[in-house]
């Protein structure tokens, strides 16, 4: 499983942490950034790894920031990506198979590096219960789809004139 990982300044040390474990654990990982410690914005970070899982150049997707809330609201704005919060095991686990959530999103001044692991490992070990859960997904896509036919989502850059 081909898995992107990113994050901002808040979020480099738990990442680089989580990204040599998933790989020791026979993940191949993509590092999205960022590397320093310098202040970086998390929607650019967010938004090329919501992007990449899209197109499917990536499976799955983990995004850190200080809370992992940030980079959730960002990843979720792009169309078709479900981007879900965990910071504990069972919401980890349900984010895939309950939801199909194609990213999850850490805190990394909310929790440690073990626990980080173990939610990692949760949510990639997982996978989705069509039968359970099925119906309850394809709700939440088919309203994304009508509100982007109604021009309520905007699935392009547009520029004022």
């Amino acid at each position: 499983m081909k898995v992107a990982i990113g994050s901002d300044n808040n979020g480099v040390v738990l990442k680089d942490t989580l990204k040599e474990f998933l790989q020791e654990k026979g993940f191949e990982m993509v590092d999205y950034g960022c590397r320093t410690c310098d202040s970086v914005d998390y929607p650019d970070v967010a938004f090329e790894v919501a992007k990449d899982i899209s197109e499917g150049s990536v499976d799955r997707g983990i995004l850190i920031c200080g809370t992992g809330l940030g980079v959730a609201i960002a990843a979720c704005k792009y169309p078709g990506i479900r981007a879900a919060t965990t910071h504990d095991i069972y919401s980890a686990e349900r984010a895939r198979k309950s939801n199909n959530a194609q990213i999850i999103t850490m805190g990394a001044q909310i929790i440690g590096p073990e626990l980080a692991k173990k939610l990692a490992e949760a949510y990639l070990n997982s996978e989705f219960e069509e039968a359970r859960s099925g119906k309850k997904v394809q709700k939440i896509i088919d309203k994304e789809q009508e509100l982007i036919a109604a021009g309520a989502v905007i699935t392009e850059t547009q520029t004022c004139s």
